[in-house]
């Protein structure tokens, strides 16, 4: 016998009972997805912003404020000396990672970060997918299931690719590990101290959410019915 969509003839009258019942069951992967998208975005500004590692220096001849801003991009500080130019009122240097100076963690965090953020941009992208077949009424199972599996274990795969670049340079500054800055950057040898800077503390809560939001999307998924598929 002939079978139309994805429900043998025998129980196509299951279809307007299990697709409300996902619906009402599926509040769990909508705060996922609110949680996925907030991560998300943190990890874009964890990204942008310079504050990774902040410097506290003695020689306030160039570095006038006295603390420089490490981040995995570049370095900046605020200074009075005759080393701007134009409009300036910041000296950044651009931190590559093909220079030889470029310590370990930032080169692994300039990689990690940008995985974590095609990642993180798959997996919200897989939920969203998921949830338009379940509020919709788009009775695929099969996509249903496939949408939320893979936008969970990619958001948890965001969450990690973002935690280990952060507290890699989390232990750099607890150890108040240096950089062998090239002199063009104008900067010491060696810091007075360090602190964590809001690059970090933001990393760390980008990933925190992002882990916490892929677990509930692939716990949930024994209420997506099997036996239509």
């Amino acid at each position: 016998a002939r079978q139309d969509g994805p429900f043998p003839a025998g129980n196509r009258s299951l279809r307007p009972n299990v697709m409300p019942y996902l619906v009402h069951t599926a509040h769990a992967q909508f705060v996922a997805l609110w949680l996925g998208t907030v991560g998300w975005t943190l990890v874009v500004v964890t990204i942008g912003l310079v504050e990774w590692r902040v410097w506290e220096v003695s020689d306030l001849s160039v570095i006038t404020s006295g603390l420089a801003w490490v981040g995995i991009w570049r370095v900046c500080f605020y200074s009075h000396a005759p080393i701007l130019s134009g409009n300036q009122i910041m000296f950044c240097q651009r931190i590559r990672l093909s220079e030889a100076f470029t310590p370990p963690e930032i080169a692994a965090a300039q990689v990690l970060m940008l995985v974590a953020l095609i990642l993180g941009l798959a997996g919200n992208a897989s939920v969203v997918y998921a949830l338009r077949n379940v509020y919709f009424g788009l009775s695929k199972f099969k996509a249903i299931r496939l949408g939320f599996s893979l936008g969970g274990v990619l958001l948890i795969l965001t969450g990690t690719s973002t935690l280990i670049p952060v507290c890699w340079n989390l232990n750099s500054v607890v150890n108040n590990q240096t950089i062998s800055f090239p002199a063009e950057f104008r900067m010491p040898s060696a810091p007075v101290n360090q602190f964590i800077g809001p690059g970090i503390i933001v990393g760390i809560f980008a990933s925190i959410l992002l882990v916490f939001s892929g677990v509930p999307v692939i716990l949930e998924l024994k209420k997506v019915p099997l036996e239509h598929m």
